[in-house]
């Protein structure tokens, strides 16, 4: 038995006696106060890292945050904005910034979601129903910066921390805190036209949720316009409770036209915008910009449009002349990250994935290579800070193992460096660094331990508990441990001999002479890893299936995270193809066991996973008894250009892959008669996996006389989120599992 989980057990020992236990239930899950106990989110270390702060929901309501702090020095923690004092207005979110939450995965939060340290740690922005508020410590006021009928969104203090620049009706915008003097960077925001917005597919697919920059002497922001006139527009109808709207979404589908961009640079104070000259191609994207330190240069990240290709461009923005200082290549694609970082001595640090794992380089700014930092099979996650006065560079990655995320560093400066480790703990530790690497905020969790949030220095040694987050006899899910089942982790091999990781939770009560049904969690997309040692938002309804009398499952198959690249290019071309047949691996595994019923094999998924559960059971039917798919995409035609075409590339270069992934093509495996049940649903409101995926495999389904179950959920996007509509979700889905029993 794993060390922690032999922990584990003893807690539970100790614990059952003093708490009356119950069992547990959906409807407890998804109430307040969160099982997990309390939350801290968005968490950030002040500039002078005298004080931590963090967003954190309200007992009775976990989805209305307020902005909180921790001082160090004193050791008192404390409110320092209720988010439902500052404002008594309850306005409706803007289609603008509604779309921005949905693509944040915020869509559920309410009060304050988000918000900004100034560069001296003396104030903090943030926004509340669509204005901005300024907060400084001296006086604990929070002033009002603008009072408007527009939604104001994506603020951001300037470096010097006399201005605030924001978007307001398609434009950029700066307010001189001294005196609320507005300038209007731009005026052509209009229509189809956008300034410093991220468009959908940055913040969709890329990660890149804002479109403008401040320079580092908060003289300059640069800024991307984007004109969506050549997306064709698409109908999609907004299905509320008691109305209907027809949203004329230009939704950017696969092989047919994006957004045209450029990038440009404006003067804090006003006047014409310099353009950067991209190229000549049509067809790219814009996925990452930087400034340099000396505020004299721009550096821009450049990528066409079948991805293939990544290059590092800097730009003199007085004389606009550039040099593409590095190029990254792939027969599949390049994928994206946010390791960039400039040193002094004209230097940089970048990581890249040419060697099969992504690893850490560094580099002249000329594009002169002069070390690989890293190397091995495992992979860094993120660069989180650097120690230019000692040359430490920090990262997280999964060097140890490969379901753990863990904090590393190593000394760019010495040539005979060797990666060391600064976490301890097992499990997965999310790492938020101050500026200078002298201190970092750990939020660790484990499949045995909710989130934890500590306060270390570089080394890892740990200063203070923010939030020790106990599981004591007063923690919210003390009355359910006695019931908590440990998490077993594993790894199977395929016929070609790959690893595939899995992890199973066993039916409380378990008896190894009885047989019981199966609940698989599936997601088997790219850019996520499922099999992880952490307390996911998940792990608490596969408890609860567990309590139900079912093995719970997942496994990880090629195409997902945080295994190299040819783990990852497994699926090029050929989505819903190698992935289902490793899942297929998965099943074979479970019927071997004495103690599964394989008869009763059920599989759930949502997104992705939603694609995988249709292209499992109609490709495989008589391995599962049953399948759920949640806001499932059903034909790759109707999904985004730069996510499609990144795996699949376009439907006119691919056909054949098109034909092969469409759901549609395999709906007539579905036996007719309803023995192998199929719940299908979708948010009805969706402007991701649009809804028109689901409805077009109604219809077909209906073409060919297969019997099928559906929810559909009014007003919702593709989080379905809320904790009602989350309740119904789950409650559905358990009911419609219970029936294998």
């Amino acid at each position: 038995m794993h060390k922690y989980s032999a922990l584990f057990s003893i807690l539970f020992l100790m614990l059952a006696p003093m708490v009356a236990a119950k069992p547990l239930t959906i409807e407890r899950i998804f109430a307040s106060p969160s099982l997990s106990g309390p939350q801290l989110q968005n968490v950030k270390l002040a500039p002078q890292g005298e004080r931590v702060t963090f967003l954190r929901g309200k007992a009775e309501d976990r989805e209305q945050l307020d902005l909180w702090e921790y001082h160090l020095s004193s050791g008192n923690t404390r409110m320092l904005v209720d988010s439902r004092t500052l404002t008594n207005e309850q306005r409706e979110l803007s289609e603008t910034e509604k779309a921005r939450r949905e693509r944040q995965r915020i869509a559920g939060l309410r009060g304050i979601v988000d918000y900004q340290w100034s560069a001296d740690g003396k104030a903090l922005l943030f926004m509340l129903q669509g204005d901005l508020f300024h907060y400084r410590l001296d006086n604990g006021a929070a002033t009002r910066l603008t009072n408007t009928e527009a939604f104001e969104t994506d603020p951001k203090l300037s470096p010097d921390g006399t201005a605030v620049a924001f978007i307001r009706e398609q434009n950029l915008v700066v307010l001189e805190l001294d005196g609320g003097h507005e300038t209007w960077l731009t005026r052509d925001g209009h229509g189809t036209v956008h300034n410093g917005e991220a468009e959908f597919v940055a913040q969709e697919e890329m990660g890149r949720s804002s479109g403008y920059w401040w320079s580092p002497d908060s003289l300059k922001i640069a800024y991307i316009q984007y004109d969506e006139a050549p997306v064709e527009i698409s109908k999609r109808y907004d299905i509320q409770a008691q109305s209907v709207a027809v949203i004329e979404q230009r939704y950017p589908y696969s092989g047919k036209a994006n957004v045209k961009l450029r990038l440009g640079v404006v003067k804090r104070r006003g006047g014409n915008s310099s353009w950067v000259n991209t190229g000549s191609a049509e067809a790219f994207y814009l996925p990452r910009v930087r400034w340099l330190p000396d505020s004299q240069k721009l550096s821009y990240q450049w990528q066409p449009r079948d991805q293939q290709r990544l290059e590092l461009r800097i730009v003199d923005v007085a004389s606009m002349q550039q040099q593409t200082v590095l190029t990254e290549t792939s027969e599949t694609w390049v994928n994206l990250h946010d390791d960039l970082r400039f040193l002094p001595q004209h230097r940089f640090l970048w990581s890249s994935e040419r060697d099969g794992y992504r690893h850490l380089y560094l580099y002249e700014n000329n594009g002169r290579q002069l070390a690989q930092l890293t190397s091995g099979d495992w992979a860094i996650d993120e660069l989180q800070a650097v120690d230019e006065t000692t040359g430490m560079v920090f990262f997280t990655a999964n060097k140890d193992r490969v379901i753990e995320q863990q904090l590393y560093g190593i000394n760019y400066r010495d040539r005979l460096a060797k990666v060391q480790r600064i976490s301890s703990r097992e499990g997965w530790h999310d790492i938020s660094m101050n500026e200078s690497a002298k201190v970092y905020v750990d939020t660790f969790s484990s499949r045995q331990q909710p989130p934890q949030v500590s306060l270390h220095d570089a080394s890892g040694k740990r200063l203070t508990w923010l939030l020790e987050n106990r599981l004591d006899q007063q923690h919210p899910y003390a009355i359910y441990l006695d019931q908590h089942q440990p998490t077993e982790f594993g790894v199977l091999k395929t016929t070609e001999r790959v690893e595939l990781h899995y992890r199973m939770i066993k039916p409380v009560n378990f008896d190894a002479t009885q047989q019981y049904p199966v609940f698989i969690y599936v997601y088997g997309g790219p850019h996520a890893q499922v099999v992880q040692d952490n307390w996911s938002g998940r792990l608490l309804i596969e408890q609860y299936m567990a309590q139900q009398g079912f093995v719970v499952f997942s496994l990880d198959n090629r195409g997902s995270a945080r295994r190299g690249k040819a783990f990852e290019e497994a699926l090029y071309r050929n989505m819903g193809t190698v992935e289902v047949q490793d899942q297929l691996r998965g099943v074979e595994f479970l019927q071997s066991l004495p103690y599964v019923a394989d008869d009763k094999i059920g599989i759930f998924g949502w997104s992705y996973g939603g694609y995988m559960t249709l292209m499992s059971v109609l490709q495989a039917p008589d391995a599962y008894a049953l399948g759920v798919a949640v806001a499932p995409v059903t034909d790759w035609h109707l999904y985004d250009t730069h996510y499609t075409e990144r795996y699949m590339q376009t439907p006119q270069q691919n056909p054949a892959g098109y034909q092969r992934a469409n759901v549609l093509n395999h709906t007539a495996n579905l036996p007719a008669d309803g023995q192998l049940p199929l719940l299908i649903m979708h948010g009805m409101a969706d402007d991701n996996v649009l809804f028109t995926n689901t409805t077009m495999l109604f219809k077909d389904l209906q073409d060919k006389g297969k019997l099928y179950h559906s929810l559909t959920y009014p007003g919702a996007r593709h989080g379905i989120s809320g904790s009602a509509a989350q309740t119904h979700v789950y409650r559905s889905i358990a009911r419609f599992f219970e029936q294998m029993k």
